[in-house]
């Protein structure tokens, strides 16, 4: 299953800063490996988590043994640059175990490593996937498990570990509404236990946003939040809590002239609120960077023009300075 309602670019990236300006440093930049095909190919919307070894974990989309093309792997790299391959999707005809996966991994407080496949899995809609350092995987759940795919179907982003030790994720579609939103729903929030025990927390029906890509943050209070790339009533995406229990509030909709298309999750920031980028609108229609309170209010803070970048599609990171860092594309 290809994404093909999904962006895809190739993009060159740099780095923004916003709030205060910081004096730059001078920096050596270092390759450490280059995918090949066979060892990998397109890590996409993937960050790299530092695992317990001190070594790197992450995925790439396509390459490795699996399939007829490569259809993703798991590798670890060290500090140095010695790139391993733990594990390549798609293995076994049909590719049960996954393929494609499009996020990072997270890791676990039990010292493994999870993530998502955006295809693949028993029902060719995509998994959730637990994968030791060694490389050992084991396929935890395969969605669209259920008629409709009222389970979620095609998760694009990464897990997050609650306080609970639950995971809990996104689906772009899928889900118990939207019927005519292919394949069969608008997407999901879902939980799934370390086991394997998934449950669907919301079935996005439009009204309250769709097609959830980005991944969700566990707020200071215990709810999670998140974005969606569409939205009610022409609103062109939103901003929504849920809490662990499933109840969720959209907190924003967004109508282009403050930003439009979160495509990526939100980071909260020292200062209790929550940050995030949007791929389009703003005063120049380029995207823009936003603030949000935990009760709903928002501010735009930079609106791009193509001086300055354009078209936000990943989220923030906030520095030990206090600022925040990311990329256009």
């Amino acid at each position: 299953m290809r994404k093909s309602s999904f962006l895809k670019m190739i993009c060159i990236v740099f780095i923004f800063c916003v709030m205060t300006a910081i004096a730059s440093l001078a920096q050596t930049f270092t390759t450490l490996a280059s995918f090949d095909g066979s060892n990998g190919v397109n890590p996409e919307y993937v960050s790299l988590v530092q695992g317990l070894d001190g070594n790197f974990y992450g995925t790439t989309e396509f390459g490795g043994a699996g399939g007829t093309y490569g259809e993703g792997t798991v590798f670890k790299i060290t500090p140095a640059g010695t790139l391993t391959t733990l594990y390549s999707f798609c293995t076994q005809a049909d590719c049960p175990d996954g393929e494609e996966p499009e996020a990072g991994l997270v890791l676990a407080s039990n010292a493994n490593f999870y993530g998502t496949t955006y295809g693949g899995g028993a029902n060719g809609y995509g998994t959730v996937f637990k994968i030791t350092a060694a490389g050992t995987l084991t396929t935890l759940y395969s969605f669209c498990a259920q008629a409709g795919c009222v389970d979620g179907s095609l998760p694009v982003a990464a897990l997050v570990q609650g306080t609970d030790v639950n995971f809990y994720g996104t689906t772009g579609y899928g889900g118990a509404n939207c019927p005519n939103n292919f394949p069969s729903g608008c997407g999901t929030v879902f939980k799934i236990t370390p086991a394997g025990k998934l449950t669907t927390l919301h079935s996005f029906a439009g009204g309250d946003g769709s097609t959830p890509v980005g991944g969700l943050v566990q707020g200071t209070g215990g709810n999670f939040y998140g974005t969606t790339g569409g939205g009610p009533g022409g609103y062109l995406g939103t901003v929504f809590k849920i809490t662990p229990a499933g109840t969720l509030t959209t907190l924003n909709g967004f109508n282009c002239v403050d930003g439009c298309y979160p495509y990526d999750g939100l980071v909260q920031a020292a200062n209790g609120d929550f940050y995030g980028t949007t791929y389009e609108g703003g005063a120049n229609n380029g995207g823009t960077v936003f603030s949000i309170t935990a009760g709903g209010r928002l501010t735009t803070l930079n609106s791009f023009g193509i001086p300055d970048g354009g078209y936000p599609y990943a989220g923030l990171v906030q520095a030990t300075d206090g600022n925040f860092y990311g990329t256009t594309p």
